[in-house]
């Protein structure tokens, strides 16, 4: 079976809703579409970030000052509730966090925002994207595999509180699909 764009599917195809090898992207859910953020959204993905995670976990908007100054580093919202921030470095990606505030979970913008982030890696050439998360945060563990992520490690004590943190790897193939594209 081949995809609308001529290529073999398998296991390690890019999310994408045109070839219909992933979930559809649930656009009816956002507000807005998802698009790159700058040194001038730092207020409201500090809000956002605050929303979704614990005090003392949560980004400041001078945090995210100073990641979106390096170089590499995309930050991907929709401007009100959610927000992706990778960092590349040659053929490698990290996503460094993922947030979604915590009214508008459930509704697949994590899913959304994360096949935005990764599509967007694997056109700048990135073969392989990682990550870390909470090994008791199992919302954010069945979003990750159901995307292909695999366990790769552990960081042990890694979070303030304590708990571990399960090193994540996502493998992508050589070129992403010709008809993958983001907004």
């Amino acid at each position: 079976m081949t995809s609308p764009s001529g290529q073999t599917p398998d296991r390690k195809a890019l999310p994408s809703s045109a070839d219909g090898f992933a979930r559809p992207v649930a656009k009816a859910f956002l507000r807005a579409p998802v698009t790159p953020a700058g040194q001038a959204d730092c207020a409201i993905l500090a809000s956002i970030h605050a929303a979704a995670f614990a005090p003392g976990e949560n980004w400041s908007s001078d945090i995210f000052s100073l990641q979106l100054a390096l170089p590499n580093v995309l930050a991907l919202t929709d401007s009100a509730d959610g927000l992706i921030l990778v960092r590349t470095a040659a053929d490698e990606a990290e996503v460094l966090t993922l947030a979604v505030r915590p009214t508008e979970r459930r509704r697949r913008l994590g899913s959304v925002l994360l096949e935005a982030a990764i599509l967007h890696v694997a056109t700048a050439g990135v073969r392989v994207v990682f990550l870390e998360v909470s090994t008791k945060n199992t919302a954010a563990l069945a979003l990750y595999r159901g995307f292909g992520f695999t366990n790769a490690g552990i960081r042990r004590r890694y979070y303030s509180d304590g708990t571990d943190a399960y090193v994540m790897r996502l493998d992508l193939p050589v070129a992403p699909p010709a008809t993958a594209t983001i907004s």
